[in-house]
């Protein structure tokens, strides 16, 4: 799916190489105009400021927080960029998250966006640590709902993300069903509602986006 917007998902080691159902990847493989960095700091990483460099993109980094420009404020004035944007997004634990910002200066310059989720998590196979918290993948495609309605850019096929999101999780879900399979749990999942908080430095924190 073509997007005007380059996501750049910075993602850390344990994800890219240890996580069987990362949605980063799914997002990936579902957008052209996306790119991968795996890394736990990016403190002068020349392939990072080589696209922070790319004077086609208007850079800013997906993150909440007061800095933050919430995109889905009504109060926040939208003013359209000359170029288009290019969002890197964290794709980490929490805790992760955190610390590979804290090691990244160069991350740290960039103006910050963030929005306010229309819909909770349709994580069915993974809790969230908090209510609002996504995945990468439901971040991305939030993002691309606000994008095209403010006509930054065009979002074509706005359920190809979560068709791909929810076929992913049905074959886990037919997987763990399997007696035949090992390493997979054997209780049935719970709704996301009926299921009590955890602590965001222990859980994936799904990327990122709830009003702090």
């Amino acid at each position: 799916m073509p997007t005007r917007t380059r996501f750049v998902l910075l993602m850390h080691p344990k994800e890219f190489k240890r996580e069987k159902a990362g949605t980063g990847r799914l997002t990936h493989l579902c957008l052209p105009n996306s790119r991968i960095i795996m890394g736990a700091a990016f403190n002068q990483d020349p392939v990072l400021n080589g696209y922070i460099a790319d004077v086609r993109y208007q850079s800013v980094l997906l993150y909440p927080g007061r800095e933050a420009r919430n995109l889905s404020d009504a109060r926040t004035v939208l003013t359209p960029p000359d170029r288009p944007l290019q969002v890197f997004i964290l794709d980490a634990t929490w805790a992760g998250a955190r610390k590979m910002l804290r090691l990244s200066p160069d991350l740290q310059r960039l103006p910050r966006i963030m929005f306010t989720p229309a819909a909770p998590s349709r994580y069915l196979i993974k809790q969230q640590p908090q209510a609002g918290c996504l995945s990468t993948l439901e971040a991305v495609h939030e993002m691309l709902t606000l994008l095209a309605r403010t006509g930054w850019d065009d979002y074509a096929q706005p359920d190809q993300l979560l068709t791909i999101f929810a076929r992913m999780q049905d074959h886990q879900m037919r997987c763990a069903a399997d007696p035949a399979r090992g390493g997979y749990r054997r209780q049935p999942y719970r709704q996301p509602e009926e299921r009590a908080p955890t602590s965001g430095s222990s859980r994936k924190r799904r990327q990122y986006l709830r009003l702090s």
